[in-house]
């Protein structure tokens, strides 16, 4: 039985998909975080998760391709992958790549991600791609779970020292961190206690607060959507003129409601724009991106959930 395997390092953790050659999956494996490579801890940790998570999706196979897709590009983990993975052919490219493979099912789009941080991604019919934000916490990755609660922070921070208006973000991050005051978790974010995917979690307290009809909480909210949309429309406009293009969305960020319902409501105020839920993950698109580079056209089947 030939063997295909497409494999998502991400920040948070790492799925690898194995597939046959009709594109039954056979195999998932998940480990952790493989996202940096560049120290010596760094590489342990990438090699540790690459090998678990493709040792329990299918124990030492060697696959006809193997698709990875990384977060944080390919160019420090490019050799490692090829030194623990066995295949014939290799693919190392980013993770936006590859969740924009599997949202559209491999067709033609744009996929806006937001998870711990944020990017847009698109690829026309005629191969040409293009991206907008993706620059990292410090910088950017405008409405990713760690940009939201910061946001939440400075509110909270703002409201304990007076300059502020009243929110329930204060009490919200308080109660949910254990912290005695927002300049304490202030301090405390600033420590290996809180990396920046346990910040990022606490999004899920914005959109609570949102929930609730905090004023300050739904702004960020509000203000996330557009930022995602305005990514959305750059993108667009790098590659797509005038035709219907399918717009998808992947992360964490997006199972708040209140935020999905008006990023689709503004990227959809152009009439070419149709926003709909992703058809795969972004380790499936892995596995069909290493399909397609082996001359395969099939459907994936078996799916099972990612992010079990």
């Amino acid at each position: 039985m030939k063997l295909f395997l497409g494999v998502d390092g991400g920040q948070s953790s790492t799925t690898a998909l194995a597939g046959d050659e009709r594109g039954k999956i056979v195999g998932i494996g998940r480990a952790g975080p493989c996202n940096h490579a560049g120290a010596a801890e760094g590489r342990e940790k990438f090699l540790r998760a690459i090998g678990e998570s493709v040792r329990a999706a299918a124990s030492d196979a060697k696959f006809e391709c193997a698709c990875f897709g990384l977060s944080g590009g390919p160019a420090d983990k490019d050799a490692l992958a090829r030194e623990i993975v066995r295949a014939d052919r290799y693919i190392i490219t980013h993770d936006a790549a590859i969740a924009l493979s599997g949202a559209t099912g491999g067709a033609p789009g744009i996929v806006a991600i937001a998870g711990t941080g944020s990017i847009v991604f698109g690829k026309n019919a005629a191969g040409r791609s293009a991206r907008a934000g993706g620059w990292g916490y410090l910088f950017g990755d405008e409405a990713g779970g760690f940009d939201l609660v910061r946001q939440a922070l400075r509110a909270a921070l703002r409201f304990e020292e007076g300059w502020g208006a009243k929110t329930r973000l204060h009490a919200a991050l308080l109660e949910s961190t254990g912290a005695a005051d927002a300049n304490d978790l202030l301090h405390r974010f600033y420590t290996a206690e809180f990396p920046r995917e346990r910040i990022a979690s606490l999004a899920r307290v914005v959109d609570e607060m949102a929930l609730a009809g905090d004023p300050a909480a739904r702004e960020i909210l509000n203000s996330a959507a557009q930022s995602l949309a305005t990514l959305v429309s750059a993108v667009r406009a790098q590659l797509f003129s005038g035709e219907p293009v399918n717009i998808s969305y992947v992360g964490g960020v997006f199972q708040s409601a209140l935020l999905l319902d008006r990023f689709r409501t503004l990227v959809e105020l152009s009439a070419e724009n149709r926003v709909s839920p992703p058809q795969h993950g972004p380790a499936a698109g892995a596995l069909l991106e290493a399909y397609r580079a082996s001359g395969i056209d099939c459907r994936l089947q078996g799916m099972v959930d990612e992010k079990q």
